[in-house]
């Protein structure tokens, strides 16, 4: 398959990688674009043409989001892989991900709101882990240009990141929310245009056919299991409807509960597999404390979305007469461009540290104890400002101070997250292990769906100094277990 694809077209790396790039910067740019306005959308009154949804259910509604576009990717690698293949699997998640902002951008209140989520979701999940997937399809397993090549692929997602916040977030502050969302939309809309008419003769056969497709027999069973479910679920939506018990809080108790059972059944098929060995099972009880303090990191982490994104609607000074002299008001969904504003600037810084260091390099455990310290320090530094109470607005370098701190942590231990998932990998789970990784995600974001709800009666300040003091708790342990983990690791490093 990769004999198909032209080898040379974009600066020296196969031609399909510029259109993947351009495809990934625009989904990126619809996704983070959405995400800066939305928990904004799902709070504000009606009449300003908001939900009216109280802050506390929007931002757990938000967390809940998160949490299911990370779980729905399980199956959509297992259905690129066994059924469809990942061309198909990406194409078919594009249009729905761009029928969910259409949707978002329609003035139907929460009918839009709710068709929108679920095509998103379902669109992300088939879209996020196949397009990876046909990048690497592009290089030969040998082809040393495959490293550079996915450093170039994951720098659109955090352009697409950067710039989306800047124009969606001016969109909703000078018009309207569903400006907004349609901004997010035609930048899909881009995406598939230039996909459809590049795809065939640049990417080749990659990725057109499962690379594992179901037997006759399997077909059959897992029809089977599929409808079941389907009806179950089904079932359970029609009574809880008609006993009063679906509701946001319902549903987000039942998305924790998902995101703290699937990662234990993931794991404990993989240690319990006869085709592990010794070796393996003893890297993978290692993996166990590397997965919590993930989920610590990124509980934080993706808290810039809604806590700290509601911080800076309502909390932080937007008036920059009054803090720098200018006279501009800053769209709140602005703050949400940090985030990737400091990755881009200090990936490379970061990447030459560990390269300089050498031989001193830091082990896995102490990157990911690195990485929880700075998380920790993220909202802990956010306890200055609020200790006195009151609803003063803050300086607004208290928040950018707060993201430039979570994304070192970030650089610490996210791509080392993925690295090492892929290095004490059993053969037999070998792709199935990146997916547990992802998981740390959606752990992280089904467990802020409960966190959430204790900000209201802790309080701004305590709220953070507990889920700060959290990290840093774990970030000792982690420095205690430093040698543990290292040793049951078996020489990975």
């Amino acid at each position: 398959m990769v004999d198909s694809v032209p080898h040379a077209g974009f600066f020296g790396h196969p031609k399909g990688l510029g259109i993947l790039f351009f495809v990934e910067f625009w989904e990126r740019f619809s996704y983070y674009g959405m995400r800066a306005i939305l928990v904004y959308y799902m709070y504000d009154k009606v009449i300003n043409g908001g939900l009216g949804m109280d802050q506390t259910t929007a931002a757990s509604v938000a967390s809940m989001y998160g949490a299911l576009i990370f779980m729905t990717g399980i199956i959509g690698g297992w259905l690129a892989d066994r059924v469809i293949g990942s061309r198909k699997s990406l194409l078919i998640g594009a249009l729905l991900i761009m029928g969910g902002h259409i949707a978002m951008s329609l003035p139907f209140g929460v009918p839009a709101f709710l068709a929108s989520m679920l095509l998103i979701i379902v669109g992300s999940g088939l879209m996020k882990p196949n397009i990876s997937n046909v990048v690497g399809g592009l290089y030969d397993k040998n082809d040393s240009r495959m490293d550079a090549g996915f450093v170039i692929f994951y720098m659109s997602v955090n352009m697409g990141a950067l710039l989306s916040p800047f124009i969606v977030g001016a969109l909703q502050k000078n018009y309207n929310y569903h400006l907004g969302f349609l901004a997010a939309a035609i930048g899909m809309a881009l995406a598939l245009i230039i996909y459809l008419i590049f795809n065939r003769r640049s990417l080749g056969l990659v990725g057109l056919e499962p690379t594992h497709p179901l037997s006759a027999a399997e077909k059959s069973r897992y029809s089977k299991m599929i409808i079941g479910a389907v009806i179950a679920v089904a079932v359970v939506l029609i009574a809880a409807q008609l006993t009063g018990v679906l509701s946001f809080r319902t549903f987000s108790v039942v998305v924790t509960v998902l995101g703290v059972i699937l990662p234990v059944l993931y794991f404990t098929t993989m240690f319990r597999s006869q085709d592990v060995t010794a070796t393996e099972r003893s890297r993978l009880l290692a993996y166990i404390p590397l997965f919590i303090a993930g989920v610590m990191f990124w509980s934080i982490q993706e808290q810039g979305a809604n806590v700290l994104s509601i911080f800076a609607n309502e909390r932080t000074q937007l008036d920059m007469n009054k803090v720098f002299g200018f006279n501009y008001i800053v769209p709140a969904a602005w703050f949400q461009s940090i985030n990737p504003f400091f990755i881009v600037l200090l990936a490379p810084v970061i990447s030459a540290l560990w390269a300089k260091l050498g031989k001193y390099n830091p082990s896995t455990p102490l990157k990911f104890a690195i990485g929880l310290l700075f998380a920790g320090a993220s909202f802990l530094i956010m306890v200055i400002p609020t200790m006195s109470g009151g609803h003063s607005l803050y300086h607004p370098m208290w928040l950018v101070t707060s993201f430039l701190l979570c994304v070192i942590g970030e650089l610490c231990l996210s791509p080392t997250g993925s690295s090492v998932s892929v290095k004490l990998a059993p053969e037999a789970f070998s792709s199935q292990m990146l997916s547990l990784w992802f998981l740390t995600n959606a752990t992280a974001q089904a467990i802020n769906a409960q966190l959430v709800n204790l900000v209201a009666p802790l309080g701004y300040a305590n709220y953070f100094a507990f889920i700060g003091g959290l990290a840093i708790i774990l970030f000792v342990l982690m420095m205690l277990l430093n040698r543990w983990i290292s040793r049951h690791m078996e020489g990975i490093h």
